[in-house]
Order: structure tokens, then C-alpha cells, then sequence
């Protein structure tokens, strides 16, 4: 692991990532602007648009936390079988199943005191949860993969691996929910 923390060496091990994240998110504000008629259709799913993106990218980051720990403490394995990974990884879609309904329940209570609901509970319900598991499997799968690379590269994760895990995030999260809306509704 690199124990170099000067600002030029912070700066190498940065940069790179910071441009390509940028590039990401432009991607994600594209893939937005192409569902804005559906959003405008149905403002109950331009509530859940932050809040799913959100709440995945923080799933995604307690547990590049947790893994960076285990990584700093030196107990982080990537074996398969290793019942302390696979624990993490079940608890965030646990984390997922038990939260995204009520960001569900939220929005819709929100668009209807505000005067936007077109869309039924059950059905924001759905759309929310739907995409919420979809969504904690790929941020375990994209925390998991970018950690490893980190390990590879001698690069400490705390610097790498949130930052990509939340923006990856946030256009996973435009997709996923887009996607699940064109399967629910």
C-alpha cells in the first residue's frame, strides 16, 4: 500500500480518477435528460431520482468503508468463501430492502402534499424497492471490483473507492431506475 500522503503523490493517485469520474457524470446527466418527458409525466419519479441515487451510492459507501478497514487492518480477503465479505455484502442488500420502501412511501407522501401524484403507493413502492435491490447488487458488485483494483495498485481505497462507488452510483442509479420503471409501468 502506498504510505506516501504528500499533496503531489495524493495528486497522481487522484487526478486521473477525479477526470474519468467527471466524465461519468456528465454520462449520468445525459442519460437523465433523455427520460425528462417521463419525468414531467410522473413527478412522484422525479422525487425518487436523488434519493435512489443517493441512498445507493451510500449503501455502496459504508460498504467500501467497511472494506477499507478490513483492508487497513489487514483481515480483508477476497476469497469467495470468506463468510466476513459475503456478511457485508448481505448486509447491504438487507440495508436495501429495509430502506428503499420507505423511500418509496417518502416520495409518493411527498409529491401528494405537494400536488403531484399520478402514480399509485403500491406502485412507487415497487418501482423504489425494485430498483433499490437492483441497485445494492451492482454497488456490491462495483465496491467489491474497485476495491480489488485499488489492492492491485497499491492505492489506498480510501482515496479511490468511495469516489467511484458514489458516481458509478449515480448513473447506475438513473439507469436502474429508468429501466425498472419501463418494466413496472
Amino acid at each position: 500500500m502506498a504510505t506516501d500522503w504528500t499533496v503531489r503523490a495524493i495528486t497522481r493517485a487522484m487526478l486521473p480518477v477525479l477526470l474519468a469520474l467527471t466524465l461519468v457524470e456528465v454520462g449520468s446527466g445525459l442519460v437523465l435528460g433523455q427520460f425528462e418527458a417521463q419525468l414531467l409525466r410522473y413527478p412522484t419519479l422525479l422525487a425518487l431520482v436523488p434519493v435512489t441515487i443517493g441512498t445507493a451510492g451510500n449503501l455502496g459507501s459504508i460498504l467500501a468503508a467497511r472494506l477499507s478497514t478490513s483492508f487497513h487492518l489487514g483481515t480483508l480477503s477476497f476469497d469467495p468463501t470468506d463468510e466476513h465479505l459475503a456478511g457485508n455484502a448481505l448486509a447491504t442488500l438487507a440495508l436495501a430492502i429495509s430502506i428503499f420502501p420507505i423511500v418509496g412511501i417518502g416520495a409518493w407522501g411527498l409529491t401528494a402534499v405537494f400536488g403531484g401524484v399520478r402514480l399509485g403507493p403500491g406502485t412507487v413502492v415497487a418501482v423504489a424497492l425494485s430498483s433499490g435491490i437492483a441497485l445494492a447488487v451492482l454497488a456490491v458488485a462495483v465496491t467489491l471490483s474497485v476495491t480489488y483494483v485499488a489492492y492491485r495498485f497499491s492505492l489506498d481505497p480510501d482515496d479511490v473507492v468511495i469516489p467511484v462507488v458514489t458516481n458509478t452510483c449515480d448513473v447506475l442509479g438513473v439507469v436502474v431506475l429508468f429501466a425498472t420503471v419501463q418494466v413496472l409501468l
